[in-house]
């Protein structure tokens, strides 16, 4: 409960700084518009802003799912071949070296203004900290554990899935949390280089007709969303986590 009281006391504080500097600093609304000002676009307009967000939506969720499996995937791949760390590992460095904003314009080229280009652009932004975190993760492993699984005769694939994955899932976990922030970056500029829906979109058309109580309100309409994907993220992972410790407690 006091959570809560806390959250609803520091989103009251930011509404009140912010009227302030409407009010003292004299703001037209085509620069900054008050709380209520958006608020009530935020009603009035809501079909459009629904209308879009669903788009949004839609990217932001498929590109974290793509983005976590193939991430997942590489770094167990990463963590179980070193001739796979030899080749893959420095190319995966040399890719954070070209910022990842700089590819959307040839995302759009490719797979064209619909969603596919936003999901790949969710997909990339986060491939890599998924990756990240969980190979650091499995190369981790307590070695005791891995010694006495090669006492007892393991096979290297048991090691990997009845040991080290179970082992690395905190990684795997704090790299999800990390990539629900991060995917509705990758969807919104995808969105601004070339779109005909979407939140992004819907904010550069507010943004050329100079309807910012509108931009306003979509960003918060895509604040609100990503809040509560990471919020829902945490969750699924809290709860995997407790699953894998009691299973580890049966065995």
């Amino acid at each position: 409960m006091s959570r809560n009281i806390a959250i609803l006391a520091s989103t009251c504080l930011a509404l009140a700084l912010w009227q302030a500097v409407v009010s003292l600093g004299g703001m037209p609304p085509f620069i900054l518009p008050a709380p209520l000002r958006v608020a009530e676009t935020l009603w009035t307009s809501r079909a459009i802003i629904i209308d879009n967000a669903w788009v949004t939506m839609a990217e932001v969720l498929a590109g974290l799912v793509l983005g976590g499996v193939l991430g997942g995937a590489t770094a167990i791949g990463l963590a179980a071949s070193s001739i796979a760390r030899q080749l893959v590992r420095p190319m995966l460095v040399f890719s954070q070296a070209v910022p990842v904003f700089a590819l959307a314009p040839i995302l759009t080229l490719w797979f064209g203004y619909g969603m596919g280009s936003k999901i790949a652009m969710a997909l990339l932004i986060i491939y890599f900290p998924v990756t990240s975190a969980f190979f650091d993760a499995l190369m981790r492993t307590p070695q005791p554990w891995l010694d006495m699984a090669r006492i007892m005769g393991a096979s290297p694939s048991r090691i990997m899935w009845r040991i080290r994955v179970p082992s690395a899932l905190p990684g795997l976990a704090s790299g999800l949390r990390l990539a629900a922030v991060y995917a509705p970056i990758g969807a919104i500029i995808g969105e601004w280089v070339g779109a005909s829906k979407g939140l992004g979109y819907l904010m550069l058309l507010a943004n050329g007709r100079a309807k910012t109580d509108l931009m306003f309100a979509a960003l918060i309409v895509l604040a609100i969303f990503t809040v509560l994907l990471h919020a829902a993220v945490d969750r699924a992972c809290r709860a995997t986590l407790d699953l894998n410790r009691e299973g580890d407690g049966g065995v």
